[in-house]
């Protein structure tokens, strides 16, 4: 067992003794091998576009991908909104209740992402495992989520980098930041891996940092020597009030830090995004699943316990810093907490740290959103020329697509930066929840297709404990969550129609899109025992089989894949 509660069964075909290439032995048996299949158009040669990326993503990549794309300001900044919404009791339980969510969304995408790990793949699955026309929205849907979020996270650096002049102009910002997307993610998808693990292994030094810094003030470690602990938990309380007062006030203030941790805490998308790029799938996979969501649930966990241990929830000078959009980590109740303690140098340090925070959150964000249009156009749901790619494997055309996108940033040039940044933050909650929605119900249908066909999840390279009943967990606390984000609009005089836009336009766009699909291209629902299980299944075994590991360069690389791998 892991210590997820996840059975791995590791299943590795034998190694050929050539590099990457050998005939194998055969003295394994493959996955799936006593299984007939009768299909003429799964037994035949496919014509679809064949996926030409490049296998050379090592596990402690993947590994960081995934923390690294879900970590930004979120962690470091906004959570402080959630504080003041909510309480420092509101937010701690919020974020400890999503992690739930997060876990069972992360125990469907496991299994069947270790046991057909392809390009783009809950994109796909969705297609095959559901119906073609529900892969098509979920496709589009996740595109526009990640595509979305490249300008937020550059208007993020944006704003940090102002935090110490306004020197450098708005749009030489922008511009320098969108190029040096350009170069990490038209590189060999290695050098973007190699990127992404230290600009993420920056983020999590950031964190433990952070952590240990309250442990050690709350206890008198500071230059004031007030040894406060959990006074704010007392005074002024552990939950404060919003819009109204007593008991619904509350709750309210409660249901606004889950909006905020719906947001803010994800993961096994985007390990799931790097399957097709990863070296040796079925044994990095379940470690990466694992690894990332133990990780982030302590930074999410912990972090939202330091918040409310550093600030009180009525703290005038966070509450100020967010009411006019103050630059950088101003806004931060790390930075507000260091001030108050009269702790100099320290709050520079965050906002570099932050910086990179965001920079690498925005890097991850192109690498998804283009990984997601080139999955899309192998299934033939984008124009094939998305199919195009260099000669190291990267989809040239998808990255430029989504850089262009990035261009929307320049948008904060003429309008108040945080107010751009509260525009993107609302369009893309609801498509996240919608993502998490789409895992769930996809796997629901994958554990249906193996019963239905009569196939042993006991076969599988990896079998999930708790299922299905964590896949209708996820699906329920994420449906009912995307319905949610916007629901102040509702309220007597808090009616703003750009909010209500932002917040429930996709939920309006995506069944559009999979009725069009639906009505144009004719596609149906699958019955589960018609499902193809079985597609692509051939090509990632024959990997496995011929797959022989490369060693490490040097002994810092090697102690990197032992800590990280």
């Amino acid at each position: 067992m892991t210590s997820t509660g996840v059975e791995v069964n590791h299943y590795t075909s034998s190694l050929s003794p050539a590099q990457n290439g050998g005939v194998a032995d055969g003295s394994k048996k493959d996955l799936f091998q006593n299984e007939k299949i009768d299909d003429p158009e799964v037994s035949s040669v496919s014509t679809s576009p064949i996926d030409n990326t490049h296998r050379t993503l090592k596990a402690r990549h993947i590994q960081l991908i995934g923390i690294g794309g879900t970590i930004g300001t979120a962690l470091y900044v906004q959570i402080g909104k959630g504080l003041l919404n909510g309480g420092p009791a509101s937010l701690f339980l919020a974020f400890t209740i999503w992690c739930s969510f997060i876990l069972a969304v992360t125990l469907c995408m496991a299994e069947m992402v270790t046991y057909l790990p392809i390009s783009s793949p809950f994109i796909r699955f969705a297609g095959r495992y559901v119906d073609e026309a529900f892969g098509f929205a979920a496709g589009w849907n996740f595109f526009v989520f990640e595509a979305a979020m490249v300008p937020f996270e550059i208007t993020a650096c944006n704003v940090i980098i102002h935090y110490w002049s306004d020197a450098v102009p708005v749009g030489v910002i922008i511009a320098i930041t969108l190029v040096l997307y350009a170069v990490i993610n038209l590189l060999a998808v290695k050098w973007y891996g190699e990127a992404e693990f230290w600009a993420a292994l920056g983020k999590m030094v950031l964190i433990v940092g952070l952590i240990i810094f309250t442990f050690i003030v709350m206890l008198g470690g500071n230059p004031l020597h007030d040894r406060f602990g959990f006074r704010y938990w007392k005074d002024p309380g552990p939950f404060t009030e919003l819009y109204y007062e007593g008991t619904l006030g509350r709750w309210l203030g409660f249901l606004q830090c889950l909006i905020l941790a719906s947001f803010t805490i994800a993961g096994p998308d985007y390990v799931s995004m790097a399957a097709g790029e990863a070296e040796n799938p079925r044994v990095v996979m379940p470690r990466a699943f694992n690894a990332v969501f133990y990780r982030l649930t302590a930074f999410f966990v912990l972090g939202s316990l330091c918040v409310g241990i550093l600030v009180p929830y009525n703290d005038t000078e966070m509450a100020k810093a967010f009411s006019t959009g103050a630059p950088g980590a101003a806004a931060s109740p790390y930075v507000v907490a260091m001030n108050r303690l009269k702790i100099r140098v320290l709050p520079d340090i965050v906002n570099a740290m932050v910086l990179t925070a965001a920079f690498s959150a925005g890097n991850s964000y192109v690498y998804c959103a283009s990984r997601s249009l080139y999955g899309l156009a192998l299934e033939g749901k984008a124009p094939r020329i998305f199919t195009r790619c260099t000669n190291k494997g990267v989809p040239i055309y998808c990255v430029v697509v989504v850089l262009i996108i990035g261009l929307l940033s320049f948008l904060q040039v003429s309008n108040n930066a945080a107010v751009v940044l509260q525009w993107f933050v609302n369009l893309v909650t609801a498509s996240q929840l919608i993502n998490f929605s789409v895992m769930c119900v996809t796997y629901l249908r994958f554990h249906a297709a193996l019963k239905a066909q009569g196939i042993s999840r006991d076969k599988l390279p990896y079998k999930a404990l708790l299922q299905p009943y964590a896949a209708w967990y996820g699906l329920a606390g994420c449906f009912v969550m995307t319905f949610v984000g916007g629901y102040t609009v509702f309220l007597p005089g808090h009616w703003d129609v750009p909010t209500f836009l932002f917040s429930y336009t996709m939920i309006g766009v995506v069944p559009l899109l999979f009725l069009g699909y639906k009505v144009f291209m004719r596609s149906r629902f699958y019955a589960a025992d018609e499902i193809d299980l079985y597609k692509n299944v051939a090509e990632i075994e024959e990997y496995q089989r011929t797959y022989v590991p490369m060693p490490p360069k040097n002994a810092f690389h090697r102690l990197l894949d032992w800590l990280f791998g």
